[in-house]
């Protein structure tokens, strides 16, 4: 079975930076789209919402739930000869 990667204590501070960037961008394109209409308003943001989301998702992915790779050393020996 694989390890796990330990992440680091400045991974865990650029993420959280990501999210607070994320949230405070999503709040102001929000608030921008919606404030002060009265009628019907094309929901634009909810495409970059989704997306950043799901780069947001990713991020936390590659800091706790990274696994070492058993065969790199073999690779890397490999592309040497």
């Amino acid at each position: 079975m694989p390890k796990r990667i330990k992440h680091t204590g400045k991974q865990v501070s650029m993420f959280l930076l990501h999210l607070v960037v994320f949230a405070v961008a999503n709040i102001a394109m929000w608030y921008i789209t919606y404030a002060g209409k009265t009628e019907w308003v094309y929901p634009w943001p909810a495409w970059v919402t989704a997306a950043w989301g799901l780069l947001v998702v990713g991020h936390a992915c590659t800091i706790w739930a990274n696994y070492e790779d058993r065969g790199m050393d073999t690779f890397k020996k490999q592309l040497q000869n």
